[in-house]
């Protein structure tokens, strides 16, 4: 689970492949490199024909009371908990209890526009509804206990983001509703429904519902890094991820789950081919190849079947390489993570070695490149959840994707290039006048295009300092703004430090999340204001320093 609204950002981050020649050793070097400056507990786990051949823990489950980590340590897991809930879904509806294509308003007869979304509609993030976790001031409140039946009243009157099957946009809403429908078909609640028809069947002993009130044996705690120093992160009180992100588990119980799915010990053969088939988008519509908790990709032409998770504290990742019957998994206690630690990334690269026989030649740099071409790709991309820079140096292609290094990039058609650090490929589009205009990033389980940005407003020096200081965001949060040179960059209390970009002398936008932030001035040119707009809601907090 996530509270950004673009769910690329495990799949987009670039890291350099360390390894050397053996693949343990190498997955050892490269964990012990990750975790060096600071120690945040990293799992890992390799199985092939459903033997574990690879299992380390590195890191601190608990940094004050310096707890290690083990393969046994507890993570919570967000939104992988997202397949859970689908499979309770499909489990019901081969029970004949429920249908895929039944109207929200069956379970929920007083949901706005219930009658028109489906439960089909719900597991592919093709409903519309506008995702909870997005919306202002949710993780102002996200500490404190919630009722599911307050929550699901939290999304009455929240406007659509488009109409139901119209678009596809990640949301957290629809899988806290369809958690709450196997509550109300099951009669039992969701914990306690996937504890008895998945969970212990299938031996996941140290898998669960995440209590805060009463929290398992060995989890780990959850960390934020920032100004390079680690602290506990926000910590979320669960009820409030229900079925969109709410367990926790280990290395070992996710490879279980993973060869009980696959080995069709949990769903019919023909519930699990509807959950592994990619969503028809309409015309212009775009989104991830994903299914019903499941997300399809390929990494260097083999095909993987996977799903990430985040939230304040804590990343998880989890795939599946039928073809290989492998599965790696990959749990951590930090987000805000220290630099280069995402697990999806990182699992791509144990991938590149433990698969090393499997896979195809990597691409080849085109002989017939001319660098003096280079400097017309150069510029900003809009990647959604960041910025993606490309410039040139000494007839050499640079990208760096906003908070990350900088990587080179190599040619390997005309307006084809690709990373040699993972595997991933960018095509720059032109118009018919020859100008770049966007580019099409491939990755993992992504494809999408990233518009190029005009050149950035220049702003001067005296209406950026006037912007900067505190405004109170309510609830004891406070929105700080900070400059470094010529960028602004917003930190609410409790969450990351993001870059926002001027559109005009008082209206900044993020790029990470679909939000922004006018500044008013007041009769004596000072700024007094500023007023937040995000997800169809607006408020005005109050300048405090």
């Amino acid at each position: 689970m996530t509270a950004k609204p673009l769910p690329f950002a495990c799949a987009l981050a670039l890291t350099l492949n360390l390894f050397a020649a053996e693949p343990a050793a190498e997955i050892d070097a490269r964990l012990a490199e990750l975790t060096k400056t600071h120690p945040v507990a990293v799992t890992a786990l390799v199985s092939r024909d459903g033997k574990i051949i690879y299992e380390k823990a590195v890191g601190l489950a608990d940094l004050e009371h310096h707890i290690a980590a083990t393969p046994a340590t507890k993570f919570r897991i967000g939104s992988i908990t997202k397949q859970f809930t689908a499979a309770a879904i499909l489990r019901l509806a081969e029970d004949g209890k429920l249908a895929l294509d039944d109207p929200l308003a069956r379970f929920f007869p007083d949901f706005p526009g219930a009658e028109k979304i489906t439960v089909r509609q719900l597991l592919t993030h093709t409903s519309g509804l506008h995702s909870y976790t997005d919306k202002p001031g949710f993780l102002q409140s996200v500490t404190t206990p919630i009722a599911p039946e307050k929550l699901l009243a939290s999304l009455r009157d929240d406007p659509p983001d488009f109409a139901p099957g119209a678009g596809w946009r990640y949301c957290n809403s629809g899988y806290f509703l369809l958690g709450e429908i196997v509550a109300k078909i099951s009669g039992k609640p969701l914990a306690d429904y996937l504890r008895e028809e998945f969970f212990e069947p299938i031996g996941m002993k140290d898998t669960g519902t995440f209590r805060n009130d009463k929290p398992p044996a060995d989890a780990a705690l959850g960390y934020s890094l920032a100004d390079g120093k680690l602290t506990r992160a926000l910590d979320w009180d669960m009820t409030w991820a229900g079925g969109a992100g709410a367990l926790y588990s280990t290395v070992r119980d996710l490879q279980l789950w993973n060869e009980a799915v696959f080995n069709r010990h949990v769903l019919s053969d023909a519930s699990l081919k509807a959950a592994l088939t990619p969503v028809t988008l309409p015309p212009g519509a775009q989104g991830m190849r994903y299914g019903f908790g499941w997300a399809m990709g390929e990494l260097r032409g083999l095909q993987i079947i996977d799903h990430s998770g985040g939230l304040n504290g804590f990343q998880s990742y989890l795939v599946r390489y039928p073809a290989q019957k492998v599965t790696i998994a990959v749990l951590a206690n930090a987000e805000a993570a220290p630099p280069g630690l995402v697990p999806a990334t990182l699992a791509h690269e144990i991938a590149e070695k433990f698969l090393a026989a499997d896979l195809p030649p990597a691409p080849t740099v085109d002989p017939k490149a001319d660098p003096k071409t280079f400097a017309t790709y150069a510029g900003e991309y809009d990647y959604g959840t960041a910025i993606m820079t490309i410039s040139v140096d000494t007839d050499h292609l640079f990208a760096q994707l906003a908070g990350q290094p900088r990587f080179e990039i190599f040619p390997s058609a005309p307006d084809h290039f690709f990373w040699r650090a993972i595997d991933a490929q960018i095509v720059f589009l032109k118009n018919e006048k020859g100008e770049i205009t966007a580019a099409e990033h491939h990755q993992n389980s992504t494809s999408f295009k990233a518009p190029k940005l005009p050149p950035a407003l220049k702003l001067s020096d005296a209406v950026l300092d006037a912007i900067t200081g505190g405004y109170d965001y309510g609830r004891g949060a406070v929105l700080t703004i900070t400059r470094d040179g010529s960028q602004l960059s917003a930190q609410l209390t409790g969450q990351p430090k993001y870059p926002i970009y001027p559109k005009s002398e008082t209206e900044f936008v993020w790029r990470i999340v679909p939000a922004s932030v006018e500044f008013a001035k007041g009769a004596d040119g000072k700024v007094t204001k500023a007023t937040h707009h995000q997800g169809g809601a607006t408020f005005d907090a109050a300048k405090i320093r």
